[in-house]
């Protein structure tokens, strides 16, 4: 320690008055203070201040520093105090003054029971004067005795009474007194350690910084005090502060130092400081000892760095030193946070080895780590083995393993546990509720989930978090109504919505595309003192954009810009899908290059949106431009990009340049992805080209992807457009053994090759097939069912198919008529194909080209008027000198002319 008697800055006589007008040393009534009652009081701190020898201690002449009662008796006349005290008695003048009292004290200095029995009488007499250097010089004496912790007892009572100045006025004057008498460097570790004491922290910091100016260094436990009390309260910079100023000027440090300042990292949330800082002391030489081990590990388990963790567990070990069960406790939760599940598992045998106890938490934390690695099956077996070792799950265990069903789709086991927790007495948590809400949802359970929710509202669980979810799966749904009577719910429950919640309602009018309601929402937000975000207004700007509402959706980014909130890139790749979405790619690409000069740096996405928005308006060389520019402004492309691309091309019957791109794409390391396969697949199957799509298929096998009903329905259809239908139907048994789903292309692809390869029997039995899964047959599906039927002949049958569609409120189009009036054309039933003429006129639908190219009105007939009986607007043809018609048209054109689909005028008839 350092103590230098260095002249204070501050004259020891320009005393600072005390705020309270009390003694210095404050009285006591009948108290004897001896030895035993002043060592009392250590440092706060957990390294503890040396002991003075034992010797002085146990002396025989301990100092018992009395204070006179009724055992002593003054007489004026001879000037003396008589006192049962063994040591000598000092005369009391009647002079009081500051200079005298400190003569009469450094005249003692041999007898401090004297001196101080002195000091507390003069301290009583009238005309004393109040001061600080007769303390000092008596806090000297004291600290200078054989029991120098009297002096640390005084200065006690000094700073609970409030009864000296400042602490850099008291650490002056001790250094001044300290000149005149015996002095012992101990007297300033009390009187710092006397601050701590009292509470009075930052008079505490500013008197240790007045010592360390003065090149006094108060021992390492009291400065260590010091530190532990700042980062209890929380003073965790002064704390830090302290410390590096203490390495600056090479102060002594110990474990408790580093100990301390390794938690006032933690509390401030920086646990890499706290590494570091047991980092350098190590490199240093530093001599560590457990508690600083468990304090670094508690710091890398926090970050989490399960493998530093796991090395310091080592090194402790190695020591000699057992980890505590709460060490091991942290780094097998830091294992399971990073997915070391089997790290953990070994932590916990090696723990039990150890001698330590399961706790709940590594029990827990295992749970959690068996259900993030979906290991279910591990997590209920370690649940249902807890009670075999004595160990009772809390509301944090049933939470995590409910969750973990949940996430798993395992929700009936999930309700099972949250009706155990219910059983044992756990009421359930917000967190439990809304996982259990989620996971119902998820897997379509509506009921269920509205039941616990129902229960949740009227148990007062649920929160904010709890609507919005239902709100959402509403709004999803396009059950809007349905999701503001929950709203009105919510707000008549007391439950504030919160931004999300608005959020919410307003995608849901959005995707319905009632941007009307949607903006209304927004105003309704404001008025509730609500703030929109960037998501709020990103929704209002895609859902005008989707409707074509331009100026619109920019009207919206012009109110965002005037409340003052900054368009961020998720704006700004907004705004240019939104256009790509909307047909407008090229005003899309000049918004890019003003947001570029704006300072906004494109991604990979914003350049896919306006690649996408090229290619489905056919713009294949913009598109192949904006890919090159992509490149040359250092974004690498993603396999989306390649298979935008790659599907553009193949669907423009460019697949030569499409294997370019998959080319390009291959040597920069990406792989394909479905649908880049599906892509070139059907490409070759347009072709004609089975061998290649068949290649690619089992590549995409050999690649660990599944094919999906898309890229089946290309090779079904690929196969049937070169009439081998044995190949189509084995792909469609394969669709079946595998497991995935064949849809209604599927079934019309198979039903349309099979009636023109002529096996009316196997179509008819797809077509039951398909209708046994749910599958409905959409207007395709019955033209390729009346073509079919027709070609073969079965018009009967293909008439029933109309009478079907009838049924299931299905109107035909010109396609089927024409393909019905053909085939009975064909087989001479003239009145039947003329009907069908008529009935497809009575629903509205206009005959085309084909329609009378069908009909075969030959040039060389006459049209002549109808029997007088006959409606007006009928007329009738037939051969030249044929009286009885040979066939019935209905008479339709504006103009009353009845044209030959040539063009040719055949005869003006009058109505």
């Amino acid at each position: 320690m350092r103590f230098s008697n260095v002249p204070s800055t501050i004259s020891p006589w320009l005393l600072r008055p005390s705020r309270n007008a009390k003694p210095l040393c404050s009285q006591t009534q009948n108290r004897v203070l001896n030895s035993e009652t002043m060592i009392s009081e250590e440092p706060i701190s957990g390294s503890v201040v040396p002991a003075e020898p034992t010797s002085e201690m146990e002396s025989s002449e301990k100092l018992s520093f009395q204070i006179e009662t009724s055992e002593q008796t003054t007489s004026e006349e001879s000037g003396y105090v008589q006192s049962t005290s063994l040591f000598a008695q000092i005369p009391r003048d009647k002079d009081v003054s500051q200079d005298h009292v400190i003569e009469v004290l450094l005249n003692n200095q041999h007898d401090p029971i004297s001196a101080f029995n002195y000091f507390k009488w003069a301290e009583t007499q009238r005309g004393f004067v109040r001061g600080v250097d007769a303390l000092s010089i008596m806090l000297h004496i004291l600290a200078s005795s054989r029991s120098p912790w009297a002096a640390r007892h005084l200065l006690n009572q000094c700073i609970a009474a409030d009864s000296i100045p400042r602490a850099s006025v008291m650490v002056d004057h001790l250094i001044e007194t300290s000149k005149r008498c015996q002095s012992d460097s101990r007297v300033f570790d009390y009187l710092l350690n006397s601050y701590l004491l009292a509470g009075r922290l930052e008079e505490a910091v500013e008197c240790l910084n007045r010592m360390t100016r003065s090149s006094i260094v108060p021992r390492t436990a009291y400065r260590n005090s010091l530190l532990n009390a700042l980062v209890r309260v929380n003073m965790t910079d002064e704390a830090r502060n302290l410390y590096l100023k203490m390495l600056e000027e090479g102060m002594d440090c110990d474990c408790f130092t580093l100990d301390v300042i390794m938690r006032a990292c933690l509390k401030e949330g920086n646990p890499q400081e706290a590494e570091e800082c047991f980092r350098r002391m190590k490199a240093r030489g530093f001599e560590l000892d457990p508690v600083t081990y468990m304090t670094v590990i508690r710091a890398v388990c926090r970050k989490p760095d399960s493998r530093a963790a796991c090395e310091l567990l080592r090194e402790m070990k190695d020591m000699g030193w057992s980890p505590s069960e709460i060490t091991y406790t942290n780094v097998i939760g830091a294992c399971i946070k990073q997915g070391n599940m089997a790290v953990a598992l070994r932590l916990k045998d090696e723990m039990l080895s150890d001698g330590l106890p399961m706790n709940l938490v590594v029990v827990t934390s295992l749970i959690k780590g068996y259900c993030v690695q979906k290991n279910l099956d591990g997590a209920l077996d370690l649940f249902s083995k807890m009670a075999e070792s004595g160990i009772h799950p809390n509301k944090v265990t049933f939470a995590v393993l409910i969750e973990g069903c949940c996430r798993n789709g395992k929700m009936e086991k999930a309700h099972q546990l949250y009706s155990q927790m219910k059983l044992v007495g756990i009421p359930p948590s917000v967190f439990i509720v809304n996982s259990l809400i989620k996971g119902f949802l998820k897997a379509q359970l509506w009921e269920q989930a509205s039941k616990l929710f129902d229960e949740a509202v009227e148990s007062r669980v649920a929160n904010v978090i709890t609507y919005n979810m239902l709100v959402n799966w509403f709004c999803k749904d396009g059950r809007v109504t349905e999701a503001r009577n929950l709203w009105d719910k919510m707000l008549n429950n007391k439950v504030v919505p919160s931004t999300v919640s608005y959020n919410n309602l307003i995608l849901g009018h959005c995707r319905l595309g009632n941007m009307e309601l949607a903006s209304s929402v927004l105003s309704e937000m404001l008025r509730n003192g609500a703030k929109p975000n960037l998501v709020t207004y990103s929704i209002l700007m895609d859902g005008y954009f989707k409707k074509g509402e331009i100026d619109q959706a920019f009207s919206v980014h012009e109110q965002m810009m005037d409340l003052r909130i900054s368009p961020n890139d998720f704006i700004h790749n907004t705004i240019i899908n939104g256009l790509c979405k909307a047909g407008r790619t090229f005003d899309a690409r000049e918004m890019l290059k003003t947001f570029k000069e704006e300072g906004f740096i494109p991604i990979c996405m914003t350049y896919n949106s306006i690649i996408d928005g090229f290619i489905k308006e056919g713009s294949m060389n913009s598109a192949l431009a904006t890919y090159r520019e992509m490149c040359e402004s250092g974004v690498s492309p993603n396999v989306v990009t390649y298979t935008s691309l790659i599907d553009g091309f193949c669907k423009s019957n460019n697949l030569d340049i499409a294997l370019k791109i998959q080319n390009e794409m291959r040597a920069k390391g990406l792989e394909l992805d479905i649908a880049a396969y599906n892509a070139l697949i059907d490409g070759y199957c347009k072709r004609g080209d089975m061998k290649h799509a068949h290649e690619l298929f089992t590549e995409l096998l050999e690649d660990g992807l599944t094919p999906n009903t898309v890229i089946y329905n290309s090779l079904i259809g690929g196969f049937r457009k070169l009439k081998n239908m044995d190949g189509a139907v084995a792909l469609h048994k394969r669709m079946c053994e595998e497991g995935i789903p064949c849809d209604l292309a599927t079934y019309t692809t198979l039903i349309d090759g099979s009636l023109k390869a002529g096996n009316i029997v196997f179509a008819s039995e797809l077509y039951t097939e398909m209708l046994d899964k749910g599958i409905v047959p959409d207007i395709i599906t019955f033209s390729v069912l009346v073509h079919g039927l027709c070609n073969k002949g079965q018009l009967e049958n293909a008439r029933k198919v109309l009478e079907e569609m009838d049924n299931k409120k299905l109107s035909p189009n010109v396609l089927i008529y024409n393909t019905l009036i053909a085939g009975y054309f064909k087989e001479g039933n003239l009145q039947e194909a003329f009907r069908l003429h008529d009935e497809m006129l009575d629903r509205g639908l206009t005959p085309d080209d084909t329609t009378y190219d069908i009909l075969k009105i030959p040039q060389n007939q006459v049209l002549f008027l109808p029997s007088p009986t006959a409606t007006s607007n009928w007329i009738k043809f037939g051969p030249p000198g044929q009286t009885s018609s040979a066939g019935l048209l209905k008479f339709t054109h504006p103009t009353g002319l009845l044209t030959h689909p040539t063009g040719l005028l055949l005869q003006q008839v009058r109505r």
